[in-house]
């Protein structure tokens, strides 16, 4: 089940709400652990053990590290490193074991095959969000949850399960047992879950369709322009398919009354790929330094650890994102100009005019996106070949085709790309159009709706992460 669809939106989402704010508020927590579950096995039913295995095991484990952090740090450390190990096995097993036994086979060791396990929805999400419970517990930034209950639907919790924001048990740590459901709250997250869902289905979806067409064209067909054109809409889908769904997580969460942590910050107003990783993804980027960069050392034991910490990090990072080596060599590419960054070129950029600082950081941006799109090193050599020159034509009469069809999508997605689009509707908050806004939020939603039931084409391109 996906927010963008009409069993979600009209099925799920009010009966979810009904039974939540009919219940007792020492109940909400059970009803959210229930219908989050519900939620998780829609489409696979029998990856519900695993999310539960996942629960019980983090939520042991964060008990007994409670127990042992101060009376006994050597037995504290044997249980972090035991559930450490045990969600990372887990994780390792559905998402990489194919991966090894594919590599290995092509090496000629041949004692593992491939298993062909489905992915479990999200699994990359809530096991670094479940990990996050007992390093924390370990490091005094937070208290044992003493419910499973209440610790369980922290892990499931079904707005941000799939994709994200990643949420620490610290970060709302209070809210699960003392958050306050109001009406203005309520609406505020009904306006943002709105804006997110506009984001994916009219725009997101809208683009994808564009680069999909560019990447179905024959090279006769081919030009240089267009595979920019492809790449830069590619772009625009990714943006607003994840934002989208952060947004529709966020907005849910305050309807649920929770305040989960915003997950994106106009990316592409960078003027540095340092500064672009500070806006995108922001809950992934946080998780990564707490996590793996401040524990190996972070800019602490030299410039040259330094460095290795950057590039360990980066390479765990597109490992993360897929068992394939295009998201390897992604998370290689961004180490290493987060590197060059960091030796000379940030400081050459604080000199460069704005505009020629957004125009290299894009160009790195599409590069790699590049690389995120095609799992096949074939798809991605032809695709950066048609980028770089090797194509039919620098222009053709395709080109000029998908400028003409597609000129109001690529202005549009631009300038929702930019703080703009929400400045120019901050008027709505004014009392004298108290009306307009709910009236607006209606509208779109009634054109969401229509989009949805009309379209055939509605992907998530982060289910498989």
């Amino acid at each position: 089940m996906v927010f963008s669809s009409l069993t979600f939106l009209f099925a799920y989402l009010p009966a979810v709400l009904a039974v939540y704010f009919l219940v007792p508020f020492r109940f909400r927590n059970l009803v959210l652990l229930v219908v989050s579950l519900f939620f998780y096995g829609w489409g696979e039913p029998v990856y519900i053990l695993v999310m539960i295995f996942s629960i019980l095991f983090n939520w042991v484990f964060g008990r007994l590290i409670g127990q042992y952090r101060d009376s006994d740090r050597k037995k504290a450390q044997t249980c972090l490193a035991i559930c450490i190990a045990l969600n990372l096995l887990l994780l390792g097993f559905f998402k990489y074991f194919d991966f090894l036994a594919d590599n290995l086979n092509a090496l000629g060791i041949m004692f593992l095959k491939p298993l062909h396990l489905g992915l479990p929805i999200g699994i990359s999400f809530y096991t670094f969000q479940a990990m996050s419970y007992p390093i924390d517990i370990y490091r005094h930034d937070t208290n044992p949850q003493p419910s499973p209950v209440s610790f369980g639907a922290y892990v499931t919790m079904f707005p941000q399960l799939i994709a994200g924001p990643i949420v620490r048990y610290r970060d709302i740590a209070d809210m699960l047992e003392n958050r306050r459901e109001t009406v203005d709250k309520f609406y505020e997250g009904v306006i943002r879950f709105v804006t997110g869902l506009a984001k994916k289905v009219l725009l997101a979806n809208s683009a994808g369709l564009v680069f999909d067409t560019v990447n179905s064209l024959s090279f006769e067909q081919s030009s240089v322009l267009t595979a920019w054109l492809g790449i830069i809409f590619y772009a625009f889908q990714i943006y607003f398919d994840f934002s989208g769904y952060s947004d529709m997580a966020i907005g849910l969460g305050k309807m649920l009354g929770f305040d989960f942590l915003e997950n994106f910050n106009y990316p592409y107003t960078a003027r540095s790929i340092t500064d672009f990783w500070r806006r995108w993804h922001m809950s992934l980027s946080t998780w990564f330094r707490d996590y793996v960069y401040i524990p190996l050392g972070g800019n602490r034991r030299g410039l040259a650890r330094q460095l290795i910490n950057i590039m360990i990090v980066w390479l765990l990072t597109g490992f993360w994102h897929g068992a394939s080596w295009n998201f390897v060599l992604w998370g290689v590419l961004y180490g290493a100009v987060l590197i060059i960054e960091k030796l000379f070129l940030l400081k050459q950029l604080e000199k460069a005019p704005g505009w020629l600082c957004h125009v290299y950081t894009m160009i790195i941006v599409l590069i790699a996106w590049v690389l995120f799109a095609f799992t096949d090193f074939s798809d991605v050599l032809n695709y950066l070949g048609m980028m770089f020159g090797h194509a039919s034509a620098f222009a053709n009469i395709y080109t000029l085709y998908f400028l003409r069809s597609h000129l109001a999508l690529l202005i549009i997605c631009a300038l929702a790309c930019t703080p703009v689009a929400k400045s120019r509707f901050n008027f709505l908050k004014d009392r004298s159009f108290a009306l307009a806004q709910p009236l607006l939020v209606l509208l779109v939603l009634a054109a969401c709706t229509a989009f949805i039931v009309d379209a055939s084409y509605n992907p998530f391109l982060y289910f498989r992460f």
